[in-house]
């Protein structure tokens, strides 16, 4: 809460907290108070009449309703004083959400830190053969990867697929932990600019056929020399790519955002960015150690 802008916020929302609470007193001990106009005898009426003889009377509440609402209002004054709510002022707790939840961590690290600690030493080729590892790391997975990599890890568009042993940056238990550690940040730039759509159609044709795909040879003839020049750096002169780059095989006909003409030259026009975020502060390298060790474990 004192994240403001500006000190006006915070006193605006502090004084239309307080303003509010007491009208809601005002209000209340008014017409808790108030007398029926008619004798005592009389019971008075809104005037409102349904289906001839319905009336809508102006009976009080029940005591113990009003005082509940009495209740209600003392309780938030007091939550108000111990917590946080009134514009900056941080309550006589000095409560935050922050400092909740770097509690709950702590406490949570205590009780299960030795839990993934203990797998910490081991390689992670042999713990993608524990199975009592691989249970944890099966866990972690549903927690932090599924969103992107899907419950069976097999991605979606522009997510790699985990189980085709096909890698941007390498698939040894060592690349696959890096990759979650430090994350990892891909990037395809556009040539629309720099080359013509006739350019871009021949690459096209060339790339499909370094994927074993039958195409125009003349095309694909002029599209090897304008590979050469401008793509041949990133993804080697063969095509297999290169884990220093990030920069896919394209020999293999595995494609992640698409493997259609369309597709293809889509990628080149507009070029392509993949985000991989780090891991590391979030997870910590004993819970990434047998993530990792898991992910290992589903290529094989």
């Amino acid at each position: 809460m004192a994240d403001f802008t500006s000190g006006f916020w915070s006193w605006f929302i502090g004084i239309t907290t307080a303003l509010s609470i007491i009208g809601l007193f005002v209000f209340l001990i008014k017409y808790s108070t108030r007398k029926s106009k008619g004798s005592s005898d009389e019971i008075e009426t809104m005037g409102h009449i349904w289906d001839g003889d319905l009336e809508e009377l102006n009976t009080p509440l029940p005591r113990w309703w009003l005082y509940m609402f009495f209740i209600t209002l003392v309780w938030g004054v007091g939550y108000l004083i111990f917590y946080p709510g009134l514009g900056a002022y941080a309550g006589i707790l000095g409560w935050t959400q922050v400092k909740q939840l770097e509690a709950e961590n702590q406490l949570a690290n205590e009780t299960f830190g030795p839990l993934y600690e203990q797998y910490l030493n081991t390689d992670m080729a042999v713990l993608a053969k524990d199975e009592g590892a691989l249970k944890i790391g099966e866990r972690l997975y549903a927690s932090y990867c599924t969103t992107c990599h899907g419950s069976d890890g097999r991605g979606a568009r522009g997510y790699p697929n985990l189980r085709d042993d096909d890698w941007l940056y390498g698939g040894d238990p060592e690349a696959i932990k890096t990759t979650i550690m430090q994350g990892r940040q891909g990037a395809m730039p556009p040539w629309e600019g720099i080359l013509s759509h006739e350019d871009i159609f021949n690459v096209t044709s060339y790339v499909e056929q370094l994927s074993g795909r039958q195409v125009d040879t003349m095309h694909a003839s002029l599209g090897g020399d304008i590979y050469k020049t401008n793509c041949a750096l990133c993804h080697g002169e063969d095509g297999k790519g290169k884990y220093m780059f990030g920069a896919p095989d394209l020999t293999d006909d595995i494609w992640l955002y698409g493997g259609s003409q369309k597709k293809i030259m889509e990628s080149i026009k507009q070029g392509r960015n993949g985000n991989m975020p780090p891991h590391k502060e979030f997870l910590g390298e004993a819970k990434i150690h047998i993530l990792a060790a898991y992910i290992y474990s589903l290529t094989e």
